[in-house]
This record gives C-alpha cells, sequence and structure tokens, in this order.
C-alpha cells in the first residue's frame, strides 16, 4: 500500500532527475522521460524494495545517475527507468517497443538479458551472462553504461542485503564492474565502486581510514593551500581561466597502499593530487596550454625526473587524456599535479558517454574503444571451457595500462603494459602467434618473453615448423594472447582427448561403473589433474593407466551414492574449482560433512572432532582477521581473507557458495608472518627473541634476517592465538631501541 509519503518521497525524486536533465546540454525531450516514468511507476506499483522504499525509487535513482554522473540523453534515461519493467512485471518488450518505439525496447531488452548481475548460480551461466553483457556493447554500449549505473545504485543500498549476499555482490563488483568502469574511463564510479565493496567487505578498517582523513582534513588543507597558492598567482598572471582543487585518494586506493607498502596511515604522503582544469575552446590550442602550465609549476617547484605523463599526445586506450607531473611541495613530499582542459575533464569523468558529444571529423574518438571491443569480442569468440578462466582471461584486458610499440613500417599498435614478443605476435593473428620464433626489438634479436617497453620497434620473426607449446603461457601477458594460444592448444589436444575419453568409456563399461560427477571427482584427485579433459588427454597420452587399483575405491564412492547425495552431486563438472583431498578422501571413504546454510552466519569453532573449517594456504588467516566462508566440492568450509585474491574469483564466480563467517571458540594455534625492520646495532635480536619468546610466551617457529651496512630487515613466523596478540607483538617490538618498523605480512 503507498502512503502519501511515499508518494511525496516519489515526486521529489523524479522531479530532481527531471531538474538535472534540463540543466544538461542535451536537446530538451522532458515527454519522453515523463512517459517512461508513468509507465514504470504503474508496472512497479505495490512493490517494494528489500530496504521497504517503493521499488520505483531504484529506477528513478539509476535515471539519476545515467543523466547526472554519466551524462547521457532522454533515450538513456528512459530505458534506465524502464530497465526492470520486462524483467519483474507482465509486461514484454514488444509493448515496451509499442509504446515508446525501437530504440528504448532495444535497450530495454539489452537490459533483461543481462539482468540479475552478471553472475547466476551455476559456473556456465555466469559466463555466459558475461558474455551478453559484452556482446551488447558491440551493439549499443548504452546498455553496458546503464547496467553500471544499475549495479552503482544497487552498491549504494548494499546494506540492506543479507550477509553472504553483500560478499557475493561486492566481490563481482570489485573483480569485474570496478576494472569494466576503469576501461569505459568512468573514473568516478570506477572510484566509488571500489570503496563500497571494500566498506562492505572492511567495515571496520573502512571506518578506521575515513575517520584518519577526516582528524588530518585540517592539515592538508593547510599544505594544500600553501603549495597551491603559487600556482594559482601565476597561471593569473598569464591570463588563463581555470579551475583548481585537490583531489583525495580514495579509501581504497589508500589501504592498498597501505598493504603493499607495508605503511601506516601516517606515512602514507600522497593522500591527494592537485587538479587544474583549463578553459579552452579551440581543441587544437589544448596541448601548448597544457604545457604552458606544466611550465609554469616547474619554474615555481623542483620536478620528478620520472613520474611525468603525457597522456595527450599518447590517450589511453578508454580515451582518458592529461598531462600529470609530481613536484617537491613545500613540506618536502611529493605532489602530482594533473592537468586537463574541460572538454579532457569531461572525458575523464564521463567517459565514452563525452565522446559522443565531442565527436569530430571521422570519430577518432571511438576508433579506441572500437579497437577495444574488437579485442573483446576474439576472447568472446574463443571463450575458456572453464567459467573462472573466462572472466580471469578478461581480467587481463579490463584492468591493463597502455604501451605503445611500432611495427618495422612505423605502424603505431597500442598494447597492454607488460606485453612480449609473444603477445605482439598474436596480436598481429594468430598464424603469426603460432609460428612466432623470436622477435627484433629496436634491430637486436630477442626471445619470445622478453617484455616491450614503450616507443620499441618489433618486428616479429616465424618459422612454418614452429608449433605452439602449452610453456608458452607462461610468456604471455594479455588476454587475446592466452585466448589464441589456448584455442591452438585445444585444436591440437582434442584428437587425443577424444582418444582418451574412449579408453576412459571402455574401461568403465568392462568394469560395471556407472560414470558419475563424483566417479570423475575421485579419479581427479588420484591422478592429480584439474578436470575431466586433462584425465583424458593423459589417458589419450599414455601418461598415465587405469588399473585394478581404481576398481575398490570407485565402487565405494557408486555405493556411497545410492545412500547419500552430497553436495559434489549438485554442482556442475564444468567450471568446478578441484581443491586438494585429505589422504582419507583419496583412499578410505568420503566423510559426509553437515551442509551449509549459506543464507545464516557460519560460526568457525573448534570442537572434540577438531575445527569445523579448513584455513586455506593462499592466505593464511587468524582469529580476528575479516574472513568469509567457501563451501567447497567436499562440502567443508574453507576459510579465506575477504581480500585475498583467491577470494576474489571465488566471489565473483561461485557467489551461491560464499557464506558469511564469525570466529567463536577457536582453540587452535595460528602461523603468523611478521616483518621487523630497523638500524641494525649489537644485541637488538636477542632483546628482539627475549620481548617474542620470553616476555611474551610466543613460539617462534622460523626466523629469517639480513643486515645491510646499517639496516636490518627480519622476518618472523609466529605462533598466535589471534590478530589482537600480533597488534600487540609489533606494538612492543616498536618500542625496541633502533626498531623503526614492525607489521603483519599478509
Amino acid at each position: 500500500m503507498q502512503t502519501d509519503s511515499d508518494e511525496q518521497m516519489i515526486q521529489e525524486a523524479y522531479q530532481a532527475l527531471v531538474d538535472g536533465y534540463l540543466n544538461s546540454n542535451h536537446r530538451k525531450k522532458v515527454e519522453i522521460i515523463d512517459r517512461a516514468f508513468q509507465f514504470a511507476k504503474a508496472a512497479h506499483a505495490g512493490v517494494r524494495r528489500r530496504s521497504g522504499e517503493p521499488y520505483i525509487m531504484h529506477p528513478i535513482a539509476v535515471a539519476t545517475i545515467v543523466s547526472q554522473e554519466i551524462g547521457l540523453g532522454s533515450t538513456s534515461i528512459a530505458a534506465a527507468l524502464l530497465h526492470d519493467v520486462v524483467e519483474d512485471t507482465e509486461f514484454t518488450v514488444e509493448d515496451i517497443e509499442q509504446h515508446f518505439g525501437p530504440k528504448i525496447a532495444q535497450l530495454v531488452d539489452g537490459l533483461t538479458k543481462i539482468s540479475g548481475g552478471i553472475f547466476g548460480d551455476k559456473a556456465s551461466v555466469q559466463a555466459e551472462n558475461f558474455r551478453k553483457l559484452l556482446l551488447t556493447m558491440s551493439e549499443d554500449i548504452r546498455v553496458v553504461l546503464i547496467k553500471m549505473a544499475d549495479r552503482l545504485h544497487n552498491m549504494r543500498t548494499l546494506g540492506s542485503m543479507a550477509p553472504n549476499k553483500r560478499y557475493k555482490i561486492a566481490g563481482e563488483t570489485l573483480y569485474i564492474y570496478a576494472p569494466l568502469a576503469h576501461r569505459l574511463g568512468l573514473f568516478p564510479i570506477k572510484t566509488e565502486l571500489e570503496d563500497l565493496s571494500f566498506k562492505y567487505e572492511h567495515p571496520d578498517i573502512y571506518k578506521q581510514i575515513s575517520d584518519k582523513i577526516k582528524e588530518s582534513q585540517a592539515r592538508r588543507s593547510e599544505v594544500y593551500g600553501d603549495f597551491s597558492l603559487p600556482i594559482k598567482q601565476k597561471l593569473d598572471e598569464l591570463g588563463i581561466k581555470y579551475e583548481a582543487k585537490a583531489r583525495l585518494k580514495s579509501v581504497y586506493s589508500i589501504y592498498n597502499k597501505m598493504e603493499t607498502k607495508h605503511l601506516p596511515f601516517e606515512e602514507v604522503y600522497d593522500l591527494y593530487a592537485m587538479r587544474i582544469v583549463f578553459e579552452c575552446d579551440d581543441i587544437n590550442k589544448e596541448k601548448a596550454m597544457c604545457w604552458s602550465i606544466y611550465s609554469a609549476i616547474t619554474d615555481l617547484y623542483q620536478l620528478h625526473p620520472t613520474r611525468t605523463r603525457d597522456w595527450i599526445a599518447t590517450p589511453k586506450a578508454n580515451g582518458y587524456q592529461a598531462l600529470h607531473l609530481t613536484v617537491m611541495g613545500p613540506d618536502g613530499n611529493w605532489i602530482e599535479v594533473q592537468i586537463r582542459s574541460r572538454r579532457m575533464d569531461e572525458i575523464a569523468e564521463k567517459g565514452f558517454a563525452a565522446h559522443w558529444k565531442y565527436k569530430i571529423g571521422d570519430g577518432d574518438e571511438e576508433s579506441e574503444l572500437n579497437a577495444w571491443l574488437k579485442t573483446i569480442k576474439d576472447i568472446l569468440d574463443n571463450p575458456e571451457p572453464s567459467a573462472i578462466d573466462f572472466l580471469n582471461t578478461l581480467k587481463l584486458n579490463l584492468f591493463a595500462s597502455e604501451i605503445v610499440v611500432f611495427t618495422p613500417k612505423g605502424e603505431l599498435i597500442t598494447l597492454p603494459a607488460g606485453a612480449t614478443v609473444l603477445d605482439l605476435a598474436f596480436h598481429l593473428h594468430s598464424e603469426i602467434g603460432i609460428h612466432c620464433i623470436a622477435g627484433k626489438v629496436n634491430h637486436k634479436l630477442m626471445p619470445l618473453q622478453t617484455e616491450l617497453k614503450s616507443g620499441d620497434q618489433v618486428e616479429v620473426l616465424t618459422s612454418k615448423t614452429q608449433m605452439p607449446l602449452p610453456e608458452w603461457e607462461n610468456f604471455l601477458n594479455t588476454a587475446k594472447g592466452r585466448t589464441r594460444l589456448r584455442k591452438s592448444l585445444r585444436a591440437m589436444r582434442q584428437p587425443v582427448i577424444v582418444k582418451g575419453n574412449e579408453i576412459l568409456e571402455e574401461w568403465f563399461a568392462s568394469h560395471g561403473i556407472e560414470e558419475s560427477n563424483r566417479v570423475i571427482t575421485k579419479m581427479l584427485g588420484v591422478f592429480h589433474v584439474a578436470n575431466r579433459d586433462e584425465l583424458c588427454y593423459q589417458l589419450g597420452a599414455d601418461e598415465i593407466v587405469l588399473g585394478d587399483f581404481l576398481i575398490k575405491p570407485l565402487k565405494h564412492v557408486v555405493d556411497g551414492k545410492k545412500q547419500s547425495s552430497g553436495i559434489l552431486s549438485k554442482i556442475p563438472l564444468i567450471g568446478r574449482i578441484v581443491t586438494s583431498s585429505s589422504p582419507e578422501t583419496l583412499s578410505g571413504e568420503l566423510q559426509q560433512p553437515e551442509p551449509v546454510n549459506t543464507k545464516q552466519i557460519y560460526t568457525l569453532h573448534t570442537d572434540a572432532h577438531g575445527p569445523n573449517y579448513i584455513i586455506s594456504s593462499c592466505c593464511n588467516p587468524i582469529p580476528g582477521d575479516d574472513v568469509l566462508g567457501f563451501v567447497n566440492d567436499d562440502g567443508k568450509v574453507e576459510i579465506h581473507s575477504v581480500d585475498c585474491p583467491r577470494a576474489q574469483v571465488l566471489k565473483a564466480g561461485y557467489g551461491s557458495r560464499i557464506v558469511a563467517t564469525e570466529w567463536a571458540g577457536v582453540t587452535d594455534l595460528f602461523t603468523a608472518h611478521v616483518r621487523i625492520e630497523g638500524i641494525d646495532r649489537r644485541g637488538i635480536l636477542q632483546e628482539i627473541t627475549q620481548l617474542i619468546s620470553s616476555l611474551m610466551g610466543i613460539n617462534i617457529r622460523k626466523l629469517f634476517i639480513e643486515a645491510e651496512k646499517e639496516v636490518f630487515h627480519a622476518d618472523l613466523w609466529i605462533e598466535v592465538n589471534d590478530k589482537d596478540v600480533v597488534r600487540d607483538l609489533c606494538d612492543r617490538t616498536k618500542k625496541i631501541q633502533g626498531v623503526t618498523r614492525a607489521t603483519r605480512i599478509l
């Protein structure tokens, strides 16, 4: 039942949308927007979101983001208002076309096809949905831009979701949507998606960093004022019309820097950058103005010699243009200055949507996008058999920086940073890649794995007798290269896999064993292979043989299946993660754990039978860490740190098997890695070990120490009960004379 207050809230939100649109540069087509609003409002009447507000508030919010934060026009706004109508009500795409025409109907149809987030509950569905999302780009990129707005609003309202759903949605957002926003040039949206994902995965750390940012606000403002005043005076003297502002680093990027550099918040000095946006009506004069502002700044401050970035002469593949320089500020710290024209700033803020507004000549602004979409299509046409491999391959392409190399004829080729000679060969053509033997880089003969740098001139050398090898994958750093290599290897392996499949089926038939997921999983564990194709390949290549030693354990699995249909039988084999099995599951009985309800919080504890969880070796979390659970193929709960790289993949690809967890009653000891650094002096190691072993009673399992001149580095692996013990140890160690840093390494 809709109340008067609901109606007032809806009308105020809609009016704010219309007012924002009327203030834009788009042609004023309010009538189509109003009709779409009335249609969607009637279609969603009486329905509420999980947060309790009327459902129509979500389409209005998405349309507002589409209009005011991405900068799209009336067609996209109308499609955003209607984006859930076909999915959630009885109306069809044909109804939309009848009322609003083919363009809006096409956008709504595209959004409906990729509804429910990128990922479903099964691995094969995840990959297929993501393929659909990317294929719509080549038809009309506005579908993806509207979808990005939809995800942004869902993230802004994620607090009303259940904990396991929050992990799943935050995980896939950080893993796929944020890189996609980055690739489309939607930098503010990318930053907000990262921050919101981080906020829901690490609420305590997010609050700590946010509080410290607020506490240091006055000091930052003072430093920025001292730094920016001379620059503003200089630009005023030159008669340049400009806007100058401080751009604060996001909470997520500050956290990343703290983690990767092992720094406390107080030592992250580049918390902000200065951004100068100048007015220029003539696009041909922008470059000269950028360099004149650069010259004015370097007259005032000392330039960092290696941190100038010219994104004007060679824009990023997502269209980003700017001139970046780093100079020494008055407080002795390095400060980055970003110089952009108003046009460049709009493109940086609103991505390809702003490109259309500034489209000139033959449409060069869209050529980079089309080239990137062509690469994406290349991956879609040759998909990985595993959903996780497919997503990982795309991730390579989504979040890559670019380099520019030249062919011997002077043709310019843009490649992701880290690309090798072999990557370039596959970029040119699959046939060139599979027959590549070496490269001439700047006229010198270099091997396949040579990493290329911007400005290199590269000639690819081939031989008809050369054939691709599996180890080549280690030489490739681009999505296109890996996709094309894997396709070639699959084509070569296929006849062997077919032969191995025949051997496997004949063996099953001759021993009266029925093939099933459980049986195949058992065999994968016995032979230590990742999937069925690899098993068949090794059989076909005579690398392994099937013997009588398998009959008893496999028949036991078949008999066990008749008694219990465990979690293994419900998970599709294609795209599955095969986790390491304990010895008893390889040779003895399969232990069937209690089924896990992923909708409830799973309590981690130790009882007479031991822990009810498995600690993952990839991140080794300890009690007190922010962790989540993953229900593995044996139905057991694996514990990962929330931001463990492996966990990112699991959240993105296997969301339905993620469970929210809490520590309670855990009595085990856990291994933690601590790094200590400082000024070397006689007896300092004895003081450190005495504090840890004698005074704190902590067992040191391993110790590595190295001193170079006056500085020492020590790595210790200690046994602790929880995170607080490690924090206390680090705090007390830092009080020892000469110790400058003590931190846990994750």
